[in-house]
């Protein structure tokens, strides 16, 4: 591989290490590598809380992951501390972390990759700061315990996924939690690596594939033929054979925006639901949820999809894991118009199973420039209704969303109103600490 022709930076991705924790952790004054802390949602929210996140002492302790233990794998010890999530003030951490990057790099050279991790471009900057890269990695880290208190681990590579593999497979396990790949490196520090789910971008079916096709570790990968892998696999066959290499030509301040916008929401509901009424009132939430997106963003939507996602049991006995349909529709942003439509879009395909998910999303969005009226029913009612729409918008934007809700929301089903106080789907606590 010719490496002479490929773009030649300095890039650092940088993760707040096992950040909700760690927030937690400085909160109350404590070191956020030394306390046993874990962050777990409501019980109440998703049947039997998750685990969001864990200090790297109570990972090592109790073994318990990020996102996939919950409230029943979480022993009783008094010397672990479970606290609840402020989404506020994580959210409130990211961005002061992301201002103090910014000291370092241009705003056209930082990329908020995740909440909790960064990419810097500090190609033109870095000699500003340090007489090597690693050096000035050491100094932001430095800044950020200093000011915050939180532990950063830094990957540095010579572009984008260098930066992302060294911080995954080298910076999350060295003392100073830093890594380094470069081009030089690549034999030394990804073909060496045994276990392809261990590389970012390659989950336990792309590895499953990869296996069926003879290859087993990243060397094999490195060294399949390009045209044969790209033959059975696409354009994920190319990437996947330019990340065994360490390749990766893309451009940090060329932000792409989605190919096709879209507007929507999903929720996964707090218990099992088993009764159309119930069902229906979340799917009419989260249908006027979308409207007041659409009013928002002055948009109409051309286009509806419902998707309904069975609990477990229901998936097993169903052979499905529940279904996604979507329809064409004249351009609206109307509550009733769009309501009506995902109901019967509901009614046409549920057959009586037991519902743990429910998503509305609305696409091929246009300008809304106008009210699109009907034969079916006076001018005036139509009207009537579409200015609802929008006083209702008002109210709940001054006085906020609780303030004004629909009859249907107190109902057994409903969930806007305790939804409301959520941020991400979890606890929005306070930002204030």
């Amino acid at each position: 591989m010719d490496y002479s022709k490929e773009p030649h930076g300095v890039y650092f991705l940088i993760d707040n290490k096992s950040f909700y924790a760690s927030v937690e952790a400085v909160a109350r004054g404590l070191n956020p590598l030394k306390v046993t802390l874990v962050v777990m949602s409501e019980a109440s929210n998703t049947n039997g809380g998750l685990v969001l996140a864990t200090s790297p002492e109570a990972k090592k302790r109790y073994h318990l992951q990020a996102n996939v233990s919950r409230q029943r794998n979480v022993p009783d010890d008094p010397q672990l501390m479970v606290v609840p999530p402020r989404m506020n003030l994580y959210i409130k951490r990211n961005l002061q972390i992301n201002d103090i990057f910014r000291r370092y790099v241009a705003n056209e050279d930082l990329l908020p990759y995740s909440i909790d991790e960064s990419i810097l471009n500090l190609t033109h900057s870095w000699k500003l700061f340090g007489k090597t890269p690693r050096e000035v990695a050491v100094r932001i880290q430095k800044t950020v315990r200093r000011e915050l208190g939180l532990y950063t681990t830094v990957g540095i590579g010579d572009n984008p996924v260098q930066a992302k593999l060294a911080l995954d497979l080298y910076a999350k396990h060295n003392p100073d939690l830093i890594g380094e790949i470069h081009y030089e490196t690549v034999p030394d520090t990804i073909w060496t690596v045994e276990k392809l789910t261990d590389i970012w971008g390659i989950a336990d079916r792309t590895a499953a594939h990869l296996n069926r096709l003879g290859i087993h570790n990243m060397y094999e990968l490195a060294h399949v033929n390009p045209y044969e892998l790209s033959a059975e696999m696409g354009l994920i066959g190319q990437q996947l054979f330019a990340l065994a290499w360490g390749i990766d030509r893309s451009k940090l301040h060329n932000r792409r925006g989605p190919k096709n916008a879209s507007l929507g929401n999903s929720q996964v509901l707090p218990r099992d639901y088993v009764t159309q009424q119930d069902i229906e009132t979340v799917i009419k939430e989260v249908g006027e949820q979308v409207a007041a997106r659409l009013r928002h963003h002055h948009k109409q939507a051309g286009c509806i999809s419902l998707g309904i996602g069975f609990s477990y049991a229901a998936s097993e006995a169903d052979g499905r894991g529940g279904f996604h349909q979507e329809m064409r529709i004249a351009p609206t942003d109307q509550n009733a118009v769009i309501v009506a439509d995902l109901l019967r879009l509901f009614r046409r395909n549920w057959e009586g199973q037991i519902v743990r998910n429910v998503a509305v999303y609305t696409t091929r969005l246009s300008p809304a420039t106008g009210l699109q009226l009907n034969f079916f029913e006076p001018a005036a009612a139509q009207i009537k209704r579409a200015k609802t729409d929008h006083v209702v918008d008002e109210i709940r934007d001054r006085f906020g969303f609780t303030k004004l809700v629909y009859a249907s929301s107190l109902l057994k089903g409903g969930t806007a109103i305790e939804r409301a106080s959520l941020v991400g789907g979890h606890n929005g606590g306070n930002a204030y600490e």
